[in-house]
This record gives structure tokens, C-alpha cells and sequence, in this order.
């Protein structure tokens, strides 16, 4: 799979996630640098957004954006992960303060890159994307932003929770 960042066209790394597979678990690593996997998040539903770097306007609305919309949804859980190191999240987050964002870190080992299919390796980043998964970790909505530089569909993500929940 492709995407476009800045002027060029960028093959991603790892694998492409399809709707319906069962998502892989994953290690990444948190604010305080514990490890985390997708099994320490057990509600009902997770949406994972998948951002370049947190410090990016669009990255920034992105994260804000789901965090907000899907805010009343008690049994979602919002992950933001990208490949900024763990302290500079971690300080995003306190200049944002939303203290309630969580926010991981894939700059270790790019486990979660490779598996999701999001890698940009000659930048050592993650492309956009967003990723829905329901009570028994199937992927129910995925999406790759063809544009890195775009934003997701965030009201498409809100209305499948409305629906689903």
C-alpha cells in the first residue's frame, strides 16, 4: 500500500490490516515507558489512532478530535500511537492538559508498525490511520489516509460506536 507524504508516494512497511482479520496484539510503550499491549485495554470496544508525530497540527487535532467525540462512550477506549519518543508525548500531553489521552510510543521496536501495516521507514514514522476493534478484537473499521498531510474520518468512526454501541 501506498500513501502520499509531502510530494511523494511512500510504500508502507509491514502488514495491511483487512477488515474482518483479528487484530494482533502488540507491544508498545507507555508515558512512564512501561510496556503495554493491546490485551491491558479491555473495554468493548478500541479505536486506535495512529498519528505521525503528536507535535503536528493534524496529528494534534487527531487525537483531540477522537478523544472528544468519543468522550461519553464508556466502554471505548481511545489509543493514540505514534513513534514520538515516550517523554515527548508525555510532555504533548501536559502542555495539552489531557491528562485522560492515552497516548504510546512505537519508537522502540516498531512492533505495532509492522503489524498494522503503517511503517514509513526512510522517516521512521507511522502514516495516518485509524483502526476500530470491536469486544472480540476484529478489526471493524480500518482506515488508511491516502494523504498523510489529511485528516481521518472522524464523524464515519463516531457514527459506527453510535451504531454499535
Amino acid at each position: 500500500m501506498e500513501v502520499v507524504f509531502g510530494k511523494e508516494k511512500i510504500a508502507l512497511k509491514g502488514n495491511e490490516i483487512k477488515l474482518g482479520d483479528k487484530a494482533d496484539n502488540f507491544t508498545v510503550l507507555d508515558n512512564n515507558l512501561q510496556e503495554k499491549t493491546l490485551d491491558d485495554y479491555p473495554s468493548k470496544f478500541i479505536v486506535i489512532s495512529v498519528v505521525p508525530s503528536i507535535d503536528t497540527n493534524v496529528c494534534e487535532y487527531q487525537t483531540k478530535m477522537f478523544n472528544k467525540k468519543l468522550a461519553d462512550f464508556k466502554k471505548v477506549t481511545v489509543l493514540t500511537i505514534s513513534n514520538d519518543l515516550p517523554f515527548a508525548q508525555k510532555r504533548w500531553c501536559g502542555n495539552a492538559g489531557l491528562d485522560s489521552i492515552i497516548t504510546l510510543s512505537d519508537y522502540r521496536d516498531l512492533d505495532f508498525a509492522m503489524k498494522y501495516g503503517t511503517l514509513i521507514e526512510n522517516h521512521r514514522l507511522q502514516t495516518r490511520a485509524v483502526f476500530v476493534l470491536d469486544e472480540n478484537r476484529t478489526i471493524i473499521y480500518k482506515e488508511y489516509v491516502s494523504n498523510v498531510s489529511e485528516h481521518p474520518s472522524y464523524e464515519e468512526v463516531v457514527k459506527l460506536i453510535e451504531e454499535m454501541y
